[in-house]
């Protein structure tokens, strides 16, 4: 399994206020960053696979809503996540 309870603590550690600050919207980002990434992979390789783009699609969108939320509330958080993930172009 790519994403385990070691990798999770990471990420929210890294990106969240700790590691056990699941709710931060920093460390959701962040987290579903990593899982999109490793979507796209998947998909790289199996394109035919369409459970697996509508998953991708729906993370997408998830992480796209906090943003947006992020940015109407809290513009530096917002900008920070966004250069320290590297989200943008």
């Amino acid at each position: 399994m790519y994403l385990t309870a070691d990798v999770k603590k990471d990420i929210f550690k890294e990106h969240g206020k700790s590691e056990f600050d699941t709710g931060s919207s920093e460390g959701q980002i962040a987290l579903f960053t990593f899982r999109i990434n490793h979507l796209t992979g998947h998909l790289k390789s199996n394109r035919n696979d369409k459970f697996t783009e509508r998953s991708l699609v729906t993370l997408v969108g998830k992480r796209r809503r906090l943003l947006d939320y992020l940015k109407e509330t809290e513009i530096e958080r917002y900008r920070a996540v966004i250069k320290k993930l590297n989200i943008r172009k």
